[in-house]
């Protein structure tokens, strides 16, 4: 008979593996679209009112279709609208980076808590429960199987797609000329290819991502849209991005790893342990401190990050 502790312990590792994976997929989406705008030398900063934007119009296309995949792709054109300021005004007329960014992030947080507020007032509709499927044999694995293998399907295509950027950055012109932008983008430029096309496209990959991961948040993630939803995730982000030196499976573990920290509370319930909701609301932020502190020289940026390319200027 397995006594009770073991089961504690299983259906504590469970839980911290489930929530971890749970709140890891939005900011891995997010983290590892900064990371191509990064590779060509836009810092977004405005990834937080990107994800409200996706998290927003994400929840309204799946509440009204009654469709998680109308809600994803709703919320990756959410994600993209608030990209395009960021085309527009910074790598077209080339404004600066971070205030540009600090405004989507506000414009992002103030247009969503209004239009939410408009639309349902004081009201919080919620979703059903987004659809799973188990990967047959590998679901019941111990400890592990119900937790990995047991996901929505956008979850295991999350895992194909930073294998395919981490093809794409090593194998293809693509990721040969993201990395000339935002290291020589005069060289590029010399070479025939549009500096300015490329961090644009960059960009708006960027803001997909970033749209799809807010939408992932409200419609699976919570079932719900709230102001404020994010919480500073898309700044937990670019953080990730920055350390993970454009290595996407680096974006991966890291992106797993904090959103553990995000899931703790209702990770260690299950164990029968409680601790003050005020510390698990700051553990996450204190771990980016301690990653930045351990970590922060090793990370690699772009000689030409956030600044602008202006053709012929030295």
């Amino acid at each position: 008979m397995i006594v009770a502790s073991q089961v504690l312990t299983d259906v504590f590792w469970t839980s911290v593996i489930g929530g971890g994976l749970l709140a890891g997929v939005p900011l891995m989406f997010t983290a590892l679209g900064e990371t191509i705008s990064e590779r060509a030398g836009v810092l977004n900063i405005g990834l937080e009112g990107m994800m409200l934007l996706g998290a927003y119009v994400g929840f309204l296309g799946a509440y009204y279709t009654h469709s998680v995949w109308v809600g994803f792709l709703t919320g990756i054109v959410g994600g993209m609208v608030g990209s395009v300021f960021m085309v527009v005004l910074c790598v077209w007329l080339g404004l600066d980076q971070i205030v540009v960014g600090i405004a989507i992030t506000l414009a992002g947080e103030g247009i969503t808590s209004v239009l939410q507020g408009t639309q349902f007032g004081t009201t919080y509709p919620r979703l059903n429960a987004a659809p799973t499927f188990a990967i047959p044999f590998l679901h019941r694995i111990p400890v592990l199987g119900a937790s990995l293998f047991t996901q929505p399907v956008l979850v295991y295509l999350a895992f194909v797609l930073v294998g395919v950027v981490s093809w794409l950055f090593r194998s293809t012109n693509v990721g040969l000329n993201l990395r000339a932008a935002g290291e020589k983008p005069e060289a590029l430029d010399a070479a025939g290819v549009s500096v300015v096309a490329t961090r644009s496209w960059a960009t708006l990959s960027t803001g997909a991502l970033a749209g799809l991961g807010g939408a992932y948040l409200s419609v699976v993630g919570a079932g719900i849209f709230t102001p404020f939803i994010t919480q500073g995730q898309g700044f937990m982000a670019i953080v990730i991005a920055m350390l993970s030196r454009g290595r996407p499976l680096w974006v991966l573990i890291g992106s797993f790893l904090f959103g553990i920290t995000l899931s703790l509370s209702s990770s260690l319930q299950p164990a029968g342990i409680y601790i003050s909701t005020d510390i698990t609301h700051m553990l996450p932020f204190a771990s980016i401190i301690v990653a930045l502190m351990l970590f922060a020289r090793r990370s690699y940026l772009p000689p030409a990050l956030a600044l602008p390319y202006v053709r012929g200027a030295r």
